[in-house]
């Protein structure tokens, strides 16, 4: 093969991939192997477009360049204490009259419970009222049913008696006048027995 002949074949070879790369450009899901295919360009409109921040007029700047004052620092100060003390005081009464409610239907349920044993088993069920220990005693003869125990809590109780007790007819026997009164700070409840044995609460 001559020089001439070896140059004739190199510009052939040339046109072809020429031709070859012009209809891969146009086609671009063709590949030319052994050579990377042409990216074609996007549109104008599909190139990712760079949003620019707003900008803050001299007004809104200044705004949040201002801070607070020492006054109104104390203001809040002042505030937020008078409002911490107002919670404090209306919550320690609120937990006060919550204490004196459930003891008070405490006390009502074990009346409840020991009349109800009382018809139940035939057997005279008593109920025993300790101011001392703040203490209020179910008990059938020997046998302690129950024990509602607010020693502890804050609370005290008074009553007019001792204690009372229910015959198997569930009438109460030296329930006549009895009154207890469960108290803590300013909140008191009070429970009346009637001479029938009937509880109520006040």
């Amino acid at each position: 093969m001559t020089p001439f002949d070896a140059l004739g074949l190199i510009v052939g070879s040339n046109a072809v991939s020429d031709v070859l790369l012009h209809a891969v450009s146009a086609a671009p899901h063709l590949r030319l192997p052994g050579r990377m295919s042409p990216t074609p360009a996007l549109p104008f409109n599909a190139r990712p477009r760079i949003r620019r921040s707003a900008r803050y007029t001299a007004n809104e700047q200044s705004r949040l360049r201002r801070g607070a004052t020492l006054v109104e620092q104390l203001w809040l100060l002042v505030l937020t204490g008078g409002l911490a003390a107002l919670a404090l005081t209306s919550g320690a009464s609120l937990f006060a009259a919550l204490d004196v409610a459930m003891a008070a239907q405490e006390t009502v349920n074990l009346l409840a419970l020991a009349r109800d044993h009382a018809i139940a088993t035939g057997d005279r069920t008593a109920v025993r009222f300790d101011v001392v220990a703040t203490r209020v005693v179910v008990h059938a003869g020997r046998d302690t049913i129950a024990v509602g125990d607010f020693h502890g809590s804050g609370l005290t109780l008074q009553a007019t008696r001792d204690s009372l007790s229910y015959a198997p007819s569930g009438l109460g026997v030296g329930a006549a006048n009895l009154r207890l009164v469960l108290t803590r700070s300013a909140r008191a409840d009070t429970i009346t027995v009637s001479r029938l044995g009937r509880v109520q609460r006040r």
